[in-house]
């Protein structure tokens, strides 16, 4: 049980990592990139926002996927004290 919490950690840590340097390329890039100054700044701009709102996504889809894990813990914990108050009870 540990085991899945601790894969679904790692995989949302590995994402957000991901996202993080994706983001941080694209704005080397840009800086890197011939353009005038202002379009460089709301390129850069642009980009970190739109890094942002994918960074919030990934966070809000992996604390759902937290809370559906608690969910089947609880629900697991509750069939296992429910069976050892009642060993004939079957679920």
């Amino acid at each position: 049980m540990a085991h899945q919490q601790s894969e679904s950690s790692n995989a949302g840590g590995v994402l957000l990592a991901f996202l993080a340097g994706a983001a941080v390329g694209a704005a080397v890039a840009l800086l890197y990139a011939p353009a005038r100054g202002e379009e460089t700044r709301e390129a850069v701009n642009r980009r970190a926002r739109e890094g942002r709102d994918r960074v919030l996504d990934a966070l809000r889809q992996g604390r759902g996927i937290l809370n559906e894990q608690r969910d089947h813990m609880a629900t697991a914990f509750d069939r296992a004290r429910q069976q050892a108050r009642d060993p004939e009870h079957d679920a």
